[in-house]
């Protein structure tokens, strides 16, 4: 009897030590139908039929999965015909790994189940593994995650000799295969996000905050190479991401391209976003409560968002001192030459607008667009005659007025200084003598 009750015990015990699986949906259908396709456009060098071939048996079978995402990356024809016909020795080596999804179905199961032990609410996502052009590992669109088998699958054994220069160091610096659950979970998190606000320090929180939960239920560390350089090299970092932080301009320099400034390392703006939800969770009391906060985060609500950076206290001061201080360095437009802007009684004769400004611009980025009243107020602009003048100071332009009608331009922040520092949008307003 002591044996029995030992037994059911220790079956118990091993029972509960057992980690959960979520009941994950997956569907892989685009992973076979593109290797149809591969095999027959390989019996012929017809280009013509390859392509017909690349349609009937691939793209025109798509799931919903791949469909979305060619839309999400706007993936051509010519893309997938170029991808699948110009690197032989890549496809022969990662075939295997794109044809066994289902080995890797647990291990993703099991981290989505840890994520929503984190985060109860978390609502069903669809894993699409299909094959794209090269151009991501792993989206969403919407509730569906949408995985490029491609780049994904591939691991050390993978041969990316014949793969562009630019393309090669992502298999070298992420070892995708190891961290596809990983990967899985981030693309989870985007699931459950609010909807993004592009501006970059919202853009930076929504994909650090979805690397920074991954890793944390996980207990994976990123494999982002930009975390461990900020981490690194934080004071430069911060430094240049404030500089940055509101210009509009350098976007690309932080997240999805390659970075052009003098820290060279791609995707830094992973580690701002990381860097901010690492600290803000070490700081919460009720850890299950902060995780929710940064899934849940509104980037609309800018008092929300202020809220969890200034907490964090990454940045060197708070986002609304931030903030002025960039107001403080921004030019203006001081003068409109030929009247007073307000003026209702503008001599219909007039030829030329002149806008003069508080100092000297870069003399290539204008924005002329209509004011809040509309298309119907805005003045016949002669767009060919839209000039700098010498010293950047000044910008002119044609226009052809009528008697007795109120109009509207506005001059818009697409004017920068040489720093990229933007013009404080300004709105013309007058109306001309009857």
């Amino acid at each position: 009897m002591v044996r029995i009750t030992v037994y059911i015990m220790l079956c118990l015990l091993l029972f509960s030590c057992r980690e959960k699986y979520y009941p994950q949906e997956f569907e892989s259908s685009d992973i076979s139908n593109f290797w149809n396709a591969y095999d027959q456009i390989q019996q012929t060098s017809d280009t013509t039929e390859q392509k017909q071939l690349l349609h009937q048996l691939y793209l025109d079978k798509a799931s919903t999965g791949l469909n979305d995402l060619i839309a999400v990356r706007n993936y051509t024809e010519q893309e997938f015909f170029t991808a699948m016909t110009a690197y032989p020795e890549f496809w022969a080596s990662i075939r295997q790994h794109t044809l066994n999804t289902e080995y890797y179905h647990d291990e993703i199961s099991v981290a989505i189940q840890k994520l929503k032990n984190a985060y109860p609410d978390l609502t069903p996502a669809k894993i699409y593994f299909t094959v794209g052009a090269f151009r991501t590992n792993g989206t969403i669109n919407g509730k569906n995650i949408l995985i490029g088998s491609e780049l994904a699958l591939a691991d050390e054994t993978t041969n990316i000799s014949e793969l562009p220069e630019w393309r090669q160091p992502f298999y070298n610096q992420y070892k995708p295969l190891d961290n596809l659950a990983l990967l899985c979970t981030h693309e989870y998190v985007h699931t459950q996000q609010k909807e993004l606000v592009t501006n970059l320090l919202s853009m930076c929180l929504y994909e650090g905050i979805a690397e920074f939960v991954s890793c944390e239920v996980t207990q994976k560390p990123s494999t982002v190479p930009a975390i461990d350089f900020g981490k690194a090299n934080e004071k430069r970092v911060v430094e240049k991401f404030v500089d940055d932080l509101y210009l509009m301009t350098n976007n690309y320099n932080w997240l999805w391209g390659e970075n052009e400034n003098e820290l060279e390392v791609r995707d830094l703006g992973y580690y701002i976003g990381y860097e901010i939800a690492e600290r803000y969770y070490r700081e919460a009391t009720d850890k299950k409560k902060a995780i929710t906060e940064l899934i849940e985060l509104d980037y609309t609500d800018e008092a929300a968002v202020e809220r969890i950076v200034d907490t964090s206290g990454l940045l060197p001061d708070t986002i609304e001192n931030l903030y002025a201080a960039y107001e403080s360095k921004r030019p203006y437009v001081s003068k409109i030459l030929e009247f007073e802007n307000g003026a209702t009684d503008v001599d219909p004769s007039i030829k030329t607008i002149t806008v003069l400004f508080s100092e000297p611009l870069n003399g290539i980025h204008t924005g002329l667009d209509y004011g809040p009243l509309g298309e119907g107020f805005y003045p016949k602009v002669n767009n060919a005659t839209r000039q700098w003048a010498e010293d950047n100071e000044s910008y002119s332009f044609q226009v052809q007025l009528a008697p007795g009608k109120k109009y509207q331009l506005a001059i818009g922040s697409n004017f920068r200084l040489s720093n990229g520092i933007r013009l404080k949008p300004y709105v013309i307003e007058f109306e001309t003598k009857k």
